[in-house]
């Protein structure tokens, strides 16, 4: 057995290769924050068909219907969040507020995204 390796079977080489992967991570989460484009309006939509394009600047609350019931959605302070949802677990409930990107809500055929105006067709920050 190598002197190297603690009573964990743990090499310096682990620990430096754990380190770097952390620290990659947290580099990788910051530069796709700043690639994705800081959007403007917000659109709703409901099983594939858009109800709402409304303006991320302005405060407002919107009530839409599913397939389950009633989502409720809130703008507010240039962010969004999906408020409230008929659906089980509620993971879109817990994804909390955006600045960019979307919130779904499978189970009862809700998608919010933030987009930008014109930007339709292009790559995003992912995969561009």
């Amino acid at each position: 057995m190598s002197s190297e390796r603690n009573k964990h079977g743990v090499t310096f080489a682990d620990r430096a290769l754990l380190v770097s992967l952390v620290l990659l991570t947290a580099y990788c989460f910051v530069f796709t924050k700043k690639a994705m484009p800081q959007g403007s309006e917000v659109k709703i939509e409901v099983s594939g068909t858009l109800l709402y394009t409304l303006p991320l600047s302005h405060d407002r609350t919107v009530t839409v219907q599913g397939p389950m019931g009633a989502t409720i959605v809130e703008i507010h302070a240039g962010k969004v969040r999906v408020k409230a949802s008929p659906c089980h677990n509620r993971i879109c409930v817990h994804q909390g507020w955006i600045d960019s990107g979307a919130v779904v809500c499978l189970p009862n055929r809700v998608l919010v995204t933030i987009t930008t105006p014109g930007r339709q067709g292009e790559f995003d920050g992912i995969t561009g």
